[in-house]
């Protein structure tokens, strides 16, 4: 009797093994470090891992993935989303008329736009609600657990600034006093202690990386877009708290001053960079700091000035050109870059237009392919992800031209898997 359950647990076992085995044919993948499409490409999945890349021997059971006339490259990467918002009429109105409830359940809806864009992991930079919880983690743990189809999220919680600063969400309405009040837990702090507590509350609720705002910002009503608001005190108090806890610590910074203060202070990465100079880029290399410059909106916003306070409209007509050459200069020089949207000022589920962007600031093609695959993985210390690599996560796209020659081949992609599941496959 104990033979027969033996045998009948090896068989389970084995059978459990082989329905989650598939092969994937494709005429070539990108090998994202070395710059080169490989010939052929069988990939070999088990579970939610890559277990081989064209192997000398197949199981007879494998399921096969047939993406003749394809190219697989690994999932891509977005930086910066905010999945719980979308640029529209009255944008700056949904924090106040609706509730978190909704804005998660919007939040689902464009995690899914996003991966089926072949972005399998985004960092959720700051949630656009003032609710105390914490959507981004809600929705990061939603995906783990497999209640919604949606990209990995890597969730920041609540923005963290000053009073009337640009993280402060009652400046992207000019709401009155009383309106939208709200405290450190919501990332709103003045000075070390709150800025302490405001740190340590996002971390203790689920944050696995944490926004500040270094300087002011284009859709928030202060009068500035560039003048530095958290100071280099607590920048530096927010950054030594989260490098406790080995999180990450990005930077919204816009102004140069503010920029080289957030550097100084030790953060990982520059949101948007907007005014770089010299002395700027010079200290980002010296100190490894990674730049994220959201460069494509650099097109898109000024085609949605009609939904924007004029005031806006004049920080976004000031600010833009100037960002271009600085992104520019930024390429130019060697800064390290990694790939982020701001979506949804580029839409979810639009994310590649990005490389497009990057490509057209001075990147090559692999550049920018890899400031979205091997960059973000190196910046947060994602071991698992980023290359198609024995070993590593089953996240893989397809497209079906060479995106070295191409990169808008990008946006349109055919197929997508994550941890060794299909979720797009558009014959």
């Amino acid at each position: 009797m104990k033979k027969i359950f033996t045998l009948i647990t090896v068989c389970l076992f084995t059978v459990s093994l082989y329905a989650q085995t598939k092969l994937i044919k494709a005429d070539a993948f990108l090998d994202v470090k070395k710059g080169q499409l490989v010939e052929p490409a069988n990939i070999l999945i088990e579970g939610e891992l890559i277990k081989s890349i064209n192997p000398g021997s197949i199981p007879d059971t494998v399921e096969v993935i047939d993406l003749s006339g394809q190219i697989l490259l690994p999932g891509l990467m977005d930086m910066h989303v905010h999945l719980d918002i979308n640029f529209e009429n009255n944008y700056q109105y949904q924090l106040v008329t609706e509730s978190g409830s909704k804005q998660t359940l919007r939040a689902a809806k464009n995690a899914r736009k996003t991966l089926m864009s072949g972005f399998t992991t985004v960092r959720n930079i700051g949630q656009t609600h003032p609710t105390i919880e914490l959507i981004d983690v809600a929705l990061s743990e939603a995906e783990k657990n497999g209640w919604i189809e949606a990209p990995r999220i890597i969730p920041c919680g609540h923005m963290i600034g000053i009073t009337g600063g640009h993280a402060d969400l009652s400046m992207m309405g000019g709401f009155a006093e009383g309106i939208l009040d709200t405290e450190p837990e919501n990332g709103i702090a003045d000075g070390k202690d709150e800025v302490l507590r405001a740190v340590r509350h996002q971390i203790k609720y689920g944050a696995r990386g944490i926004k500040i705002m270094a300087t002011a910002g284009v859709l928030s009503l202060e009068e500035s877009v560039g003048t530095q608001q958290l100071t280099s005190e607590e920048m530096e108090t927010i950054v030594g708290e989260a490098k406790r806890h080995h999180i990450t610590v990005a930077a919204h910074a816009h102004g140069t001053e503010g920029i080289i203060a957030a550097v100084n202070a030790g953060v990982t990465s520059i949101e948007h960079g907007s005014i770089l100079n010299d002395e700027a880029i010079k200290l980002m290399i010296e100190k490894g700091t990674y730049l994220v410059p959201t460069t494509g909106l650099m097109d898109i916003i000024p085609k949605g000035y009609d939904k924007m306070d004029p005031r806006l409209v004049e920080k976004g007509k000031y600010i833009l050109p100037i960002a271009i050459k600085s992104h520019e200069k930024a390429v130019k020089a060697g800064v390290k870059i990694a790939l982020g949207t701001d979506a949804p000022l580029i839409p979810h589920g639009m994310n590649a237009k990005e490389l497009s962007a990057l490509v057209e600031r001075g990147m090559k093609p692999i550049e920018a392919i890899r400031s979205s695959t091997i960059v973000p993985a190196e910046m947060l210390n994602l071991t698992d992800r980023g290359e198609i690599k024995e070993g590593l996560l089953a996240d893989i796209i397809a497209v079906e031209s060479n995106p070295l020659k191409d990169v808008k081949a990008l946006e349109n992609v055919k197929f997508v898997m994550k941890g060794g599941n299909v979720y797009k496959n558009e014959k």
